[in-house]
């Protein structure tokens, strides 16, 4: 059974391991990437994926790029605009792609789970929904089960809307909320009010959705825990099966919009930890179970039940239970795991079409992964997911010796033991509650690349 209880807070110790690091929904992580990676080494990917015995099912990820204003926070890779029009032209290529990819791919391999995100998918009009959700489904073919998710703005959603994405087939939505403080949504520019996104909430339940998740942040403009406890009051009474509560990746040397966010209106270090330490409180006394280092669901849901069996995962699309899937991305930025490799898109909205009405493909940068890194890939996974590594499973996997392959990490770790955020054993490394709060820390001794010394840019770990 996999480690549940909540974490202790000793913040001297926590904030002892305050670095920049990894977020780990890859590795390699992005900055490893190459322009050596082609279009042609994405289609030689596609066509490997079907050379399986038992080809695996996909997961397909579109990303709509569009926001009518810019939240002040936001790392995404977005495209300002109030002209929806744009999207039409937008849709015309994620067409070309999408047939693009669809001949190198065997017609008896189903999609299990498709992801709308963005920027803001319901910033497209429902006519433009609903053209490019037939595009999908005309060229791809949808288990009886699949799980099909849409992030929404409740700003930009409606009644309409939201039940014509129920019918389309959509049956998980999530939706930002941040923090409902006016002083906060000021500070950010994104004014959101309780009522709105309740009467959002309400429309979505009414609708049939069978999930819904809610977006946090922590460490925005303004926020103290005293607050912050209204904030968590109001979504626990708004009641959805998931949350996400994200710790503020705040890097205006490289996110331009967060240049707006002066650095000292952010709550200290040790206040962050204190609104993390009540929501982690306030979230599980109501119910909701701590899963991954930022997540929280319900018992009955499926991310808990993944947790338990050890099949969680963790990719580009955040916690999720679909670890036996190829995911197959569309549209300006977004990463492909197809195979052996990931491969990310053209950033740029006139670079990702151009290359698109070129070649039918817009990949950009990408890279295939060594025995090596698919071997720290697991390894790593699973201390994000499962917060324990059993020795024997990679040894029998990966035919190592464990400790004589890890023996430098091992020695790395032992500071984490010492402080008593983790246990090595002979047949096994667990990692104990506190130590879930420094678990980029913990994988970052496993991470090769980092190693090598090269400057890289990350949000910080605490």
């Amino acid at each position: 059974m996999i480690e549940t209880n909540i974490p202790s807070f000793n913040i001297p110790l926590l904030l002892k391991y305050d670095k920049p690091g990894p977020r780990y929904t890859s590795y390699p992580t992005v900055p490893n990437f190459s322009k050596k990676f082609t279009i042609d080494d994405y289609k030689k990917a596609l066509a490997k994926s079907n050379d399986l015995e038992n080809p695996k099912n996909i997961s397909l990820y579109f990303h709509i790029p569009f926001c009518s204003a810019g939240c002040w926070f936001c790392g995404c890779n977005v495209f300002h605009t109030k002209n929806k029009e744009l999207a039409d032209d937008y849709i015309k290529f994620l067409e070309i792609e999408i047939k693009s990819v669809k001949d190198l791919i065997s017609n008896k391999r189903k999609v299990e789970q498709m992801h709308w995100g963005g920027g803001t998918p319901s910033f497209l009009k429902n006519e433009q929904i609903e053209r490019l959700y037939k595009i999908i489904s005309d060229n791809f073919s949808f288990t009886k089960d699949a799980e099909i998710g849409i992030e929404i703005d409740p700003r930009s959603a409606n009644k309409e809307s939201i039940f014509l994405m129920r019918k389309l087939g959509f049956n998980r939505i999530s939706m930002g909320v941040q923090d409902f403080s006016e002083k906060v949504q000021k500070a950010i520019h994104r004014i959101q009010p309780f009522e709105l996104t309740k009467e959002i909430i309400d429309l979505c339940k009414e609708a049939g959705f069978e999930s819904i998740n809610i977006d946090l942040i922590y460490g925005l403009p303004y926020q103290n825990s005293i607050d912050f406890h209204q904030t968590l009051s109001r979504v626990i009474e708004l009641n959805p099966n998931r949350i996400a509560f994200f710790n503020f990746a705040y890097l205006p040397e490289k996110i331009k919009i967060q240049r707006a966010i002066k650095e000292e209106t952010l709550p200290k270090k040790e206040e962050k930890l204190k609104i993390f330490e009540m929501a982690i409180k306030g979230l599980t006394e109501a119910g909701y179970i701590f899963i991954g280092m930022d997540h929280f669901a319900k018992p009955e849901d499926e991310l808990y039940k993944a947790l338990q069996n050890r099949t969680l995962y963790r990719n580009f699309q955040g916690y999720n239970t679909h670890s036996n899937c190829d995911l197959i991305a569309f549209g300006a930025s977004s990463i492909s795991q197809v195979s052996n490799s990931y491969s990310q898109n053209e950033k740029e909205l006139i670079s990702y079409q151009e290359k698109i009405k070129n070649f039918g493909f817009a990949t950009s940068i990408g890279i295939w992964l060594s025995e090596e890194d698919i071997l720290r890939r697991d390894l790593i996974t699973r201390l994000m997911c499962h917060f324990i590594i059993v020795k024997k499973e990679f040894e029998e996997k990966y035919k190592i010796d464990f400790d004589e392959h890890f023996k430098e990490e091992l020695k790395d770790l032992k500071i984490f033991e010492e402080d008593g955020l983790l246990e090595i054993k002979k047949e096994k490394i667990e990692v104990k509650p506190m130590g879930r709060l420094v678990i980029r820390n913990i994988c970052m001794v496993f991470d090769e690349y980092l190693k090598k010394g090269e400057a890289k840019i990350f949000s910080r770990t605490i």
